[in-house]
């Protein structure tokens, strides 16, 4: 069997589109090996059908877990046999590009997001010209480039005069079907009232929650549920306390996949409200948008060139104009009041989610992959 080794810097328990990439790969005939690391603070991971390694740094953050992971990458790459490696954003392409130099493998880079342009960089012109020289070195030297949507392809193209192939981070449609489906008693939440649900493994600045949950002051007999992690989960908890919102605002940590869409079914609309602050968030498109639409869950959503053409082309939900918090109310309370459209949102879902599903998604990488076996 031919090997593919696949890096990602993250902890792999929560990434859904890695994890799809290597169940393609293995389906394939690829033995699949995927390395990232472990946290402190890491779920545990089920089996699964291919090899994972987790592995354990010194440092969880700041420039020297970034030296240490490409390193510790490098060596484990050195030392296990690949004919193919994937490199999943840039944080792991260095050590990627080195060995497949090395050993003459073939190198798929699959870039998740306008990675030089992620807030984090902006407030810090150092780090982002390091990354962007690196970037600049490697990427026109790719041949096989990934990435999540239209205008992110357009952009990377633009700049470096190729083409990216799109692939978007989408479920698979016979997803839903296996999960095992828990009353809204089982997971805590009330039966009585409509469930807005927000989610993601970057609940973080500008992403639009503070707005969510100032919003909650001005709805009555919904409560909104935040499930995942990021760096304001501190600042939302303590805003529930100020505003005296803990009947109405539900937080659920970081969990597996399987847990989240259990939450995310019971779900009278979904919310993604991501600001257009930087470009990244200008062009994203959430995985939450495609995760709503399998559980048939309608969607509010921010004014945003890809979220907007799936939500209209579709008719699956609305767009804020802004993201004061009385407009926010404004909207969610117009949608819950009224059923007949939210029927007919969720109806629609069903549809979207025919077209939009990772069998058809997954055509793109076969394509791409088959070459190599």
């Amino acid at each position: 069997m031919k090997k593919a080794i696949v890096s990602v810097i993250n902890d792999l328990s929560t990434d859904q589109r890695v994890h799809k990439v290597c169940c393609t790969l293995h389906n394939l005939g690829y033995d699949v090996t995927l390395v990232g690391r472990e946290q402190r603070s890491s779920l545990s991971l089920a089996k699964r059908g291919y090899t994972t390694k987790r592995m354990f740094l010194l440092f969880e953050k700041g420039p020297v877990f970034y030296a240490e992971y490409q390193i510790r990458l490098f060596l484990f790459l050195l030392f296990h046999k690949a004919d193919t490696v994937v490199s999943n954003d840039l944080d792991t392409l260095l050590p990627n590009y080195l060995i497949s130099k090395l050993k003459s493998s073939y190198l798929v880079y699959d870039s998740h997001e306008l990675f030089c342009e992620v807030p984090e960089l902006q407030t810090n012109p150092k780090k982002k010209k390091l990354w962007k020289s690196l970037e600049q070195w490697i990427f026109p030297k790719l041949k096989h480039v990934f990435t999540v949507n239209d205008s992110i392809a357009k952009i990377y193209g633009d700049e470096y005069n190729m083409k990216l192939k799109v692939v978007r981070n989408i479920p698979l449609l016979s997803n839903q079907s296996k999960i095992q489906q828990k009353t809204k008693s089982d997971l805590g939440l009330p039966a009585e009232k409509k469930i807005i649900v927000m989610q993601g493994a970057g609940i973080n600045i500008d992403r639009g929650a503070e707005e969510a949950v100032e919003s909650m002051q001005y709805i009555n007999d919904a409560v909104l549920v935040i499930i995942g992690s990021g760096d304001v989960i501190d600042v939302l908890k303590q805003m529930v306390l100020d505003l005296k919102l803990n009947d109405k605002v539900k937080f659920i940590g970081k969990v597996t996949f399987e847990k989240l869409v259990q939450y995310t079914h019971h779900a009278d609309l979904g919310l993604t409200l991501d600001k257009d602050t930087n470009i990244n968030y200008r062009f994203s498109l959430p995985n939450k948008l495609f995760d709503y639409i399998h559980a048939g869950v309608p969607v509010l959503a921010s004014n945003l060139v890809e979220i907007r053409k799936i939500i209209f082309q579709y008719s699956i939900g609305d767009c804020i104009e802004n993201h004061d918090p009385k407009h926010i109310a404004d909207k969610i309370n117009r949608i819950l009041n009224d059923s007949e459209t939210l029927q007919m949102w969720k109806k629609n879902t069903k549809i979207a989610a025919a077209d939009l599903n990772w069998e058809n998604e997954e055509l793109q990488l076969i394509s791409v992959y088959r070459q190599f076996l």
